[in-house]
C-alpha cells in the first residue's frame, strides 16, 4: 500500500505531465485533468487490482476503468504511463501524427489501458455497465470503475443507463462524476442546471456516496468505502466536487482552461507550482 505522502509525489509529476503534454502541441485538455488528478492516481496506484504488465481487453480477474469524459485523455494517459501501462517516454507522442496518444482515447491503436474510444460523451456509463454484467455472468467478483463529466449528465443515455443499472441490479460498479461546474461554454448552471444530482441518482435507485476530489486522502478513503458498498443490489454513484484545473493557480476555477493549452510563460509557472517531480519524460 501506498502512503499519501506517496501518492502525492504522483500527483505531483502527473501535474507536470499535464501541461507538459498540452503545451507541446499547443492542444488538448489541462483543466479538467488536473482537477481529476487525485482520482486517478489513487484509482490506479492503490484502489483497483490491475496488472498493467500483463494487459489484455478482456480483463478477467481484475478490476477494469473506463473514462467515459473522454477528453481528459492527459491525465488518463499520464496515470497510465506512470503505473507501468507503457513507456513513459511515449507521453511525448501526445496528439501528434501516427501517435497511440490521440486527443481522445482510441482503441484501434491498441495503446495498454484503453479498452473503449471515449471522447462521445454519455457513452462511458452504458459501457461500463456492460463490462459489470459481464463480469456477473462469468462469476468474476472484481469491480468496474467509471469516470463522468458533470456536463455529460446532459446527455440522455446516462440516465437511460442508471435506469438499467438500478433495475437489472448492478452492484459491482462504482461511477464518479467530475463535479467541477464547467463545461466547454461556461458554467453547468448557465448551460443547463442539473438541480440536486444526490437526490436524482438515488430516485434513480443508485447508493450515493460524496467526496472532495482534491483532497487525496478523503478520495482513497472513499472509494475504499465505495467498495464495501458493492454486491448488495444496487449500483454505486460517487459525487466528487473538484476544481477545475487544480494544482496550477492561474486555471484553477474557470471553464476557459477547459481546452486551452497553456504558453511558454505559463508552462513554467505550473511547472514552478508543482516543483517535485519523479522524473519527466
Amino acid at each position: 500500500m501506498a502512503t499519501i505522502a506517496e501518492l502525492e509525489k504522483v500527483c505531483t509529476q502527473v501535474r507536470r505531465d499535464i501541461v507538459r503534454m498540452v503545451h507541446a502541441v499547443n492542444s488538448g485538455h489541462p483543466g479538467g485533468s488536473l482537477g481529476c488528478t487525485e482520482y486517478l492516481v489513487a484509482l490506479y496506484f492503490e484502489i483497483m487490482n490491475h496488472q498493467p504488465e500483463k494487459f489484455n481487453m478482456d480483463g478477467q480477474g481484475e478490476d477494469l476503468f473506463f473514462l467515459s469524459n473522454g477528453h481528459i485523455s492527459p491525465v488518463f494517459y499520464s496515470v497510465l504511463s506512470r503505473s507501468g501501462y507503457f513507456p513513459v517516454k511515449e507521453l511525448a507522442t501526445f496528439r501528434k501524427l501516427d501517435s497511440r496518444l490521440q486527443g481522445h482515447p482510441t482503441t484501434h491503436e491498441g495503446l495498454p489501458g484503453v479498452r473503449v474510444a471515449s471522447g462521445s460523451l454519455g457513452q462511458g456509463l452504458s459501457v461500463a455497465i456492460g463490462a459489470a454484467t459481464a463480469k456477473k455472468l462469468n462469476k468474476d467478483n472484481s469491480i468496474v470503475y467509471s469516470l463522468h463529466g458533470d456536463g455529460e449528465l446532459q446527455e440522455g443515455q446516462i440516465w437511460e443507463a442508471a435506469m438499467y443499472a438500478a433495475a437489472k441490479k448492478v452492484d459491482n460498479i462504482i461511477s464518479t462524476i467530475d463535479l467541477n461546474g464547467q463545461q466547454i461554454d461556461g458554467s453547468t448552471d448557465n448551460v443547463l442546471a442539473m438541480g440536486d444530482l444526490k437526490a436524482k441518482w438515488e430516485a434513480f435507485g443508485w447508493d450515493v456516496l460524496s467526496m472532495n476530489g482534491n483532497n487525496l486522502a478523503e478520495v482513497v478513503e472513499t472509494l475504499n468505502n465505495a467498495k464495501k458498498h458493492t454486491g448488495k443490489g444496487k449500483p454505486v454513484m460517487i459525487i466528487m466536487k473538484t476544481e477545475m484545473g487544480h494544482g496550477v493557480d492561474f486555471m484553477m476555477g474557470s471553464h476557459k482552461w477547459h481546452g486551452v493549452a497553456p504558453n511558454d510563460e505559463q508552462l513554467a509557472q505550473a511547472l514552478k507550482q508543482n516543483a517535485e517531480t519523479l522524473g519527466d519524460y
